[in-house]
């Protein structure tokens, strides 16, 4: 019995989380929190039970509100890529999806390989694995970590990466952490993943609050707390200083200043803020600068961190070549998938720096910790040094949403990569039609 993709449904779906600051940064001030949401689904299911129930698989592009709807339409036009054909089931299907959807020459012209073409086609990519390890009865995480090391290098695009990565290379990479994997997928379930909260850290926050929420993740047991900086040095230091206070000595105090400066003013802020111990710097350049995060990562103490606007693989490869990261911080939303993140995870592993996921946004902590939990399991065989960034917003949403506890992200066990939002919350927030938009309707918006 065969199995075809027979339904293709795109939403533009957006929380109005500038009304209370939450995302607020010195980029980024009054952010909607959205995303950008794609169905798949099928004529009929070929599970175990083979019943007939139709599977779904569902992902997504993340943004900040405006332009939400740019980003639905590039998903919109993946549509005749889908529709009709077998549903993935394989690594060899999910690896043939992948390069049929960034290889075609008239839509890669629009990046190539970034920009909002090149994360629509991350957000059918992300939706074909979450419709896979459903029918494979696994969490993602699981899914990848059950896979052969061939399989895995099979998914990777390896163009533009053999000079420092071959498939070889990369193989060996793999069979290398493939005896353990069963034990470090016990100890996983039973331990969790390390975690890092950015809750207490927005900009747009109070001192008050800022102080309370850093001393609430302490005691819930996080040992790192992120802030962001970048709007004002004298209002850095002194946020710092508080932060520091409230959490002591031991607990890791990050700072991200969501690409704010040049490089001189990074090095000079950075080098005001280190009395204060920072873990490390995220963003503090344009993330396509890779000499100007060298050139910061040369001249000030503190570790550098990025990634979360990366645009692809290569950029990444350029960004470890240089020396000019300490830590990794993919995105499961901003480049092509699962399948271009599997390359970037290859390429940490081969340079030895640490995997650190940006998360929070809409989804973004359901979908990453799969990576990074797939990443201890069968690439890395380590979390030393690792965390994966979480907020805690908009989980409520989700059928599957991430679980915390003591400081560490939860296993996931249901099936599929814990991207489906449920029903009520896509009919509630879509844009503009949905209640929650309608109901923000200013009197001239409702006279047109």
């Amino acid at each position: 019995m065969s199995q075809t993709v027979t339904d293709f449904e795109v939403h533009d779906i957006r929380f109005p989380t500038s009304e209370q600051l939450d995302g607020s940064d010195a980029m980024n001030p009054d952010p909607d929190y959205s995303a950008a949401y794609v169905v798949l689904r099928t004529d009929t299911s070929l599970g175990p039970e083979a019943d007939g129930t139709v599977i779904e698989g569902h992902g997504f592009c993340f943004t900040i509100g405006r332009g939400n709807e740019v980003m639905a339409a590039a998903i919109e036009a993946m549509r005749p890529y889908v529709i009709g054909r077998p549903a993935p089931r394989t690594a060899a299907d999910l690896g043939a999806l992948y390069r049929e959807l960034t290889h075609d020459s008239q839509l890669r012209w629009l990046g190539p390989e970034k920009g909002v073409m090149h994360m629509a086609a991350g957000a059918v990519v992300n939706a074909a694995w979450d419709l896979a390890a459903k029918q494979a009865g696994r969490p993602v995480w699981q899914f990848l970590s059950e896979m052969t090391p061939q399989e895995l290098v099979s998914l990777v695009d390896f163009r533009y990466l053999t000079d420092v990565l071959t498939p070889d290379e990369a193989l060996e990479i793999l069979q290398a952490a493939e005896p353990g994997r069963t034990e470090r997928a016990e100890r996983l379930r039973a331990e969790g993943y390390p975690a890092y909260t950015t809750s207490p850290g927005w900009l747009g926050y109070s001192d008050d609050k800022l102080v309370r929420l850093a001393k609430e993740a302490v005691a819930d047991g996080f040992t790192q707390i992120k802030l962001k900086v970048g709007g004002d040095l004298g209002d850095d230091i002194r946020r710092l200083a508080l932060a520091r206070e409230a959490v002591g000595p031991d607990i890791r105090i990050a700072v991200d200043a969501n690409q704010r400066w040049d490089v001189p003013d990074a090095v000079e802020w950075m080098t005001a803020l280190a009395p204060y111990d920072p873990h490390w710097i995220e963003e503090p350049t344009s993330p396509d600068d890779i000499l100007g995060h060298a050139a910061v990562r040369a001249g000030q103490p503190i570790k550098v961190a990025t990634g979360e606007h990366v645009a692809n693989r290569v950029v990444f490869k350029q960004l470890l070549q240089a020396g000019a990261v300490d830590f990794v911080q993919i995105d499961a939303a901003r480049v092509a998938g699962v399948n271009e993140n599997l390359a970037i995870l290859l390429l940490a592993a081969k340079f030895g720096v640490p995997v650190c996921p940006h998360a929070g946004g809409v989804g973004l902590c359901e979908l990453v910790q799969h990576l990074s939990m797939f990443d201890y399991v069968a690439v890395s065989g380590s979390w030393e040094n690792r965390v994966i960034e979480y907020v805690d917003h908009l989980h409520e949403h989700f059928a599957d949403p991430t679980v915390i506890e003591a400081g560490r992200y939860v296993a996931p066990r249901a099936p599929g990569f814990s991207a489906r939002m449920l029903p009520a919350s896509i009919t509630a927030h879509r844009y503009p039609e949905g209640p929650v938009w309608q109901a923000r309707r200013t009197p001239e918006e409702a006279d047109r």
